[in-house]
């Protein structure tokens, strides 16, 4: 093994060579999104990788509900920033809905100088039931309160945003993730 090879083990000089990617993974309710991404995050190196959850940091950190100010996109924000800042590939997922995120996400991209990759995980209505009725919180989250969140297409609409279509496996997807990042 040449010098330089043990040099790129090293975390913190790998880290300086080059900016991590943010990548960003939208859609529905039972789209696919979280499990999108921890297959992404387990495909990569432990400890260079970070997913941030919108209902891990909504729901469990902040116990916050969806409206008004809140600190949701204060603390999105602050964190992916970190993430990306200490060297980590940050997959960002959650639905996200633009109207409420879409600024934070015009920001987060318009200040990361390293490869981003936006995707919208674009599933109807009637699969997103259908998901909806094999998740274990199937009980607790009743298919009309379901239904309400739903958005038709909510793209954040910026360059190279990337439509996932409902025809994809979960697979298909990571597949995908992977293979764009490895280019990026």
């Amino acid at each position: 093994m040449s010098d330089s090879a043990v040099e790129a083990d090293s975390p913190a000089e790998e880290r300086a060579e080059a900016s991590p990617a943010l990548v960003i993974l939208r859609g529905n309710s039972a789209s696919g999104k979280s499990t999108v991404a921890r297959q992404v995050q387990r495909a990569l190196p432990r400890g260079r990788v970070a997913m941030i959850g919108l209902d891990h940091v909504r729901r469990e950190l902040l116990w916050e509900h969806e409206v008004g100010q809140g600190d949701t996109i204060g603390l999105v924000t602050a964190m992916t920033q970190h993430c990306l800042r200490v060297g980590r590939t940050t997959v960002v997922e959650g639905i996200f809905g633009r109207e409420r995120y879409g600024d934070m996400f015009a920001q987060l991209l318009a200040a990361h100088d390293g490869p981003h990759l936006v995707y919208y995980l674009d599933v109807s209505l009637e699969e997103t039931l259908r998901r909806h009725a094999g998740k274990p919180i199937a009980h607790e989250v009743r298919a009309d309160e379901v239904a309400s969140w739903y958005r038709v297409h909510d793209v954040l609409g910026v360059p190279g945003e990337t439509v996932l279509g409902e025809e994809l496996s979960a697979e298909e997807m990571v597949t995908r993730v992977l293979t764009d990042l490895a280019a990026s």
